[in-house]
């Protein structure tokens, strides 16, 4: 059985189409695997909080060494790892703000990236060799753009800090199976953005 986190990002609720494909991959995802669990962990609607002067000093101390006021600093870092481990896909819904991820996503990476928890230094010390500790993990990224021309080798892909940074940093944490879906032309609407929508909702219903 496969444990399903979805992770929606956008600020809008009945308007968001980040969230219509995240809903439209876990009722495709359901009739296909109708036994599986789904966990729901919301960073747009909810505020997740940043991470603090108390949140660095208690991630950067020794487990054995962490104060009362550290682990109230991590409580939600550590809910929010829990979660990860606990999961084995993830689906992250997200729109494109200002070229980049929301800032209530950028906030759950901050609580996520926990350096011998979910990622390390290879040699224990700062070396640029980055080592993944979420191991046999598949991503799926599930984007919404106003434009188009983010994808690799296309026109707009050095402009592309949405799913090209989600890529990296859950790499970085050793997911390395990871499918990019995205939904362009929303700010154009009309017939270019219905062909879109057509597009990536067969993408979606495709998925095994």
């Amino acid at each position: 059985m496969n444990k399903l986190l979805i992770i929606n990002a956008s600020i809008r609720s009945e308007r968001s189409y980040s969230r219509k494909l995240t809903q439209l991959f876990v009722d495709n995802w359901r009739g296909k695997h109708p036994y599986d669990h789904f966990t729901f962990r919301e960073t747009g609607l909810e505020i997740i909080n940043p991470i603090n002067e108390k949140w660095i000093a208690g991630a950067f101390a020794k487990p054995e060494n962490r104060s009362e006021e550290d682990q109230h600093a991590l409580q939600l870092s550590n809910e929010l790892v829990r979660e990860l481990k606990e999961n084995n896909i993830y689906v992250i819904g997200s729109p494109m703000y200002n070229w980049s991820v929301p800032s209530g996503l950028k906030a759950y990476i901050d609580q996520i990236m926990r350096i011998n928890v979910t990622w390390r230094f290879r040699s224990g010390k700062p070396d640029g060799d980055y080592v993944g500790l979420l191991e046999n993990k598949k991503l799926f990224i599930l984007s919404s753009r106003g434009d188009t021309g983010y994808g690799e080798g296309e026109k707009n892909e050095h402009m592309n800090f949405q799913t090209t940074y989600l890529k990296f940093i859950f790499g970085i944490m050793g997911v390395k199976d990871v499918t990019v879906i995205s939904l362009d032309n929303e700010e154009f609407g009309g017939e270019i953005f219905e062909r879109s929508k057509q597009k990536i909702f067969q993408a979606i219903n495709a998925i095994e």
